[in-house]
């Protein structure tokens, strides 16, 4: 299959299809120009090898039908379209962690970031002992955080590696104790194998992998053996090497391969797709250009059909664009992003300034959705 199928949203729905081989494009541009099938629909041939179609999901549906139906067409296509467009239609999954259930399509959720590091880019070493960081993680319960999202690895560019055993010297008291005073889920954010088993026996339900399930082989296997969620994210090399000089010939493309094999590497171990989501990991081997890209065109990763967990507080690319070199004074960028952001369809905002997001999120779905305005969850 050399074709790819990207699904975004305009004025209307628009489907483009970019690889079809020679012989492909010439059967499709010819049937196409005389079937009175497709005098009414909104079709252009943008190149040698891609065409694309613009309108309602219905009409786009009727397109795929015609597909079906030329001969000698390969029916992938038209099956394709049919399911990246029910990916990106889809209105969002329940997720249940540890008991309660995240109704991801109803509003966006609040992911509270817990650095339990001395050396993390934003906030390290404020949390460093378990006493600091169980108060904190009750604040930002309180302040209206869905998920805990507990690291004891800072993976900032440039990082050097934690030993496992340092890693679960951190975090392990404090998922402990977090879990057994609060409702609130826990996440780790972790890549190594070991450390995500020890979390999830000590409380948490879901694994936050900055390395899509690439650099711990057992990963995808000890999330599949708990029953547990897992969020898939995009990261090109490593922390220690990611922002030098990353390049990229399809910024999206790439990242929207990258999460298409991470989601068949955790189906393929046995993880429940319904707990599958993904990241595009902004700032994780992109260039402050990539970076924007992914946030404009984020509504295109909906097609992949698992919930998206956006990233973006304080990062650095905010700073750039900003000049505010103080990460804790970014808060104004990162409003923009989550609100941005849930306009192209993230479901879950993982931020550090959980009362000033979670007003951002609550104002973002009040527009959008139109809707009653929800309460903030009470984790006691």
């Amino acid at each position: 299959m050399g074709w790819s199928i990207r699904v975004r949203r305009t004025d209307s729905l628009e489907v483009t299809v970019t690889g079809l081989d020679p012989d492909e494009y010439g059967l499709l541009h010819g049937r196409c120009l005389y079937d009175p099938a497709c005098r009414d629909l909104d079709l252009g041939f943008t190149g040698p090898s891609a065409f694309r179609v613009n309108g309602s999901p219905a009409r786009i549906r009727r397109f795929c039908s015609f597909l079906k139906a030329v001969e000698q067409f390969p029916p992938q296509v038209p099956s394709q379209i049919e399911s990246c467009l029910s990916n990106y239609l889809r209105p969002g999954a329940v997720l249940t962690l540890n008991g309660s259930d995240l109704d991801l399509g109803s509003r966006s959720h609040i992911m509270g970031v817990l650095n339990v590091t001395p050396d993390s880019f934003s906030d390290g070493g404020r949390f460093n002992d378990a006493g600091s960081a169980v108060r904190h993680v009750r604040e930002m319960a309180a302040a209206g955080a869905d998920i805990i999202d507990i690291g004891g690895e800072s993976t900032r560019p440039g990082s050097t590696q934690l030993h496992e055993n340092d890693e679960l010297r951190r975090i392990i008291p404090v998922i402990e104790q977090v879990t057994r005073e609060n409702s609130v889920p826990v996440s780790v954010d972790t890549y190594k194998a070991t450390v995500a088993r020890a979390a999830l026996k000590a409380g948490a339900s879901m694994v936050n992998d900055i390395s899509g399930l690439r650099f711990s082989a057992d990963m995808a296997m000890v999330v599949a053996d708990h029953g547990a969620a897992v969020v898939i994210m995009h990261i090109k090399g490593t922390p220690q090497n990611m922002q030098k000089d990353p390049v990229y010939t399809d910024v999206i493309g790439e990242i929207r391969d990258w999460l298409e094999d991470g989601i068949a590497i955790a189906l393929k171990a046995g993880i429940d797709r319904n707990r599958i989501l993904i990241d595009p990991g902004i700032g994780f081997g992109k260039t402050l250009e990539h970076n924007l890209i992914i946030l404009n065109r984020l509504s295109e990763f909906r097609a992949l059909g698992c919930p998206i967990v956006l990233g973006t507080s304080r990062k650095r690319f905010i700073g750039t664009v900003l000049d505010i070199p103080v990460p804790e004074l970014r808060i104004e960028g990162t409003a923009a992003t989550v609100a941005l952001g849930i306009q192209q369809g993230a479901h879950i905002l993982r931020v550090h300034d959980v009362a000033y997001m979670t007003r951002v999120a609550r104002m973002t779905d009040a527009i959008l959705r139109q809707a009653p305005v929800h309460q903030a969850p009470n984790h006691k």
